[in-house]
């Protein structure tokens, strides 16, 4: 691997997603290759077309208010409360004592579309209403949880915003800007508004009879994603920092890439040649050679051009080691989750790392174009030394995430 400056690396991990409100329920139920998607139950769906999606289990609002404080919980939107939760846990896993960090090298960068607040809400609930729509709101409530004073956003870029702000935060951390940065994102598109919105671009599953079987990315039945809502968080922090303090560490972050295709505001470049080059990069980057890349964790929506161009691009960066690779997508079972999802996804690939377990692709059907192994429907046990994480997102907004095992 080539020389990088500063070594990063996670020490702290968390998920909150529609199989578990805590890391160990979500990926106890993703390796089971368990479906979160059921009927909607957080709006009244007779005006929506699609009435399925991957909600957070009812219990989310009861979890939530042992992490949040009663007044904090008011002024927050829904998708603000998840990733907050979230990394209350995430930092608790750390072991973090930030009065021992120098605050002002501690950051906080998370990927947010929006806050998921929506007509619903504001009919019902419309106190607070510039708070709960801020995007920025996500970040600094974090911050000032921990009072952090180092750089603090959030990135917008679609389904790859909280890979976008995973990458922001290994990039502050290798150039000595910072010592830690708190990332991931948060995500609660399941609402009248964003359901109806994704209608109209015909992106969604129509599968309303079986939503278990809804998502199923990769196979020649798919017929649309399901909307998702969770959040992933990672504790990014320099080997120094990690290694001074005697942290757990969860994995490396070896390096990414963020590339624009330039090309549609909806459609990946044909041939998945822009999610090619990002891959690409992204090893160049990392300084890891295509034979070492053990397993992708695929972007996989269970939309017709994402799972079909980015299974040509895996073929056009690895050529013949395309079809030793095992590619799975964990939307199969979680839906999509927007915003939040190159955090979830991230979080999936560092437990796959630290298990040795790839978790499923779901609901497979084979489509004969698609050849690749897609890991069909049972979790599988795998050295694994380097992985990747995909996210491919709306207007192009294509990063790729690459880990390794820490050594």
């Amino acid at each position: 691997m080539s020389e990088r400056n500063k070594r990063v690396v996670v020490t702290g991990i968390n998920l909150i997603t529609a199989l578990g409100l805590d890391l160990a329920t979500s990926w106890e139920n993703l390796v089971a290759g368990k479906s979160g998607a059921r009927k909607i139950t957080l709006f009244d769906t007779a005006e929506n077309a699609t009435k399925i999606a991957a909600e957070l289990p009812p219990e989310f609002d009861d979890y939530a208010a042992k992490h949040c404080k009663k007044y904090l919980s008011k002024q927050m939107a829904r998708s603000t409360k998840m990733c907050f939760v979230c990394t209350k846990e995430a930092v608790r896993n750390s072991n973090i004592d930030f009065e021992k960090f120098d605050k002002s090298r501690c950051g906080v960068i998370f990927g947010l579309v929006g806050t998921g607040y929506s007509s619903q809400h504001i009919l019902r609930d419309p106190k607070h209403l510039i708070i709960k729509t801020m995007t920025n709101a996500m970040s600094a409530w974090v911050s000032i949880e921990y009072k952090l004073e180092g750089p603090n956003y959030t990135v917008a870029t679609a389904c790859s915003s909280a890979a976008y702000a995973i990458a922001n935060g290994y990039d502050l951390i290798q150039s000595d800007k910072c010592d830690l940065v708190i990332v991931g994102g948060g995500g609660s598109g399941v609402n009248p508004d964003e359901i109806r919105g994704f209608n109209d671009l015909f992106a969604l599953s129509l599968r309303n009879d079986e939503p278990e079987k809804a998502s199923r990315p990769f196979s020649i039945d798919r017929d649309g994603f399901v909307m998702g809502e969770g959040a992933g968080v990672l504790v990014l922090e320099s080997e120094e920092s990690a290694r001074s303090r005697g942290a757990e560490i969860h994995a490396e972050m070896l390096g990414h890439a963020l590339t624009t295709e330039a090309y549609n505001i909806m459609q990946p470049q044909k041939d998945g040649v822009g999610m090619a080059r990002t891959m690409d990069l992204a090893l160049k980057n990392s300084g890891v050679r295509k034979e070492e890349v053990d397993y992708i964790n695929a972007h996989g929506t269970s939309t017709d051009l994402n799972d079909r161009y980015e299974t040509l691009a895996v073929k056009r960066v690895f050529g013949e080691l395309a079809y030793k690779i095992p590619v799975s997508a964990a939307k199969s079972m979680i839906g999509h989750t927007i915003s939040a999802a190159g955090g979830v996804e991230a979080v999936i690939t560092i437990m796959s790392l630290k298990k040795n377990i790839i978790t499923p692709t779901i609901n497979y059907n084979p489509d004969p174009e698609l050849d690749l192994d897609y890991v069909p429907d049972k979790a599988r046990e795998k050295e694994l030394r380097t992985a990747i994480s995909n996210s491919f997102a709306f207007g192009g907004h294509n990063a790729c995430l690459v880990f390794g095992k820490y050594e």
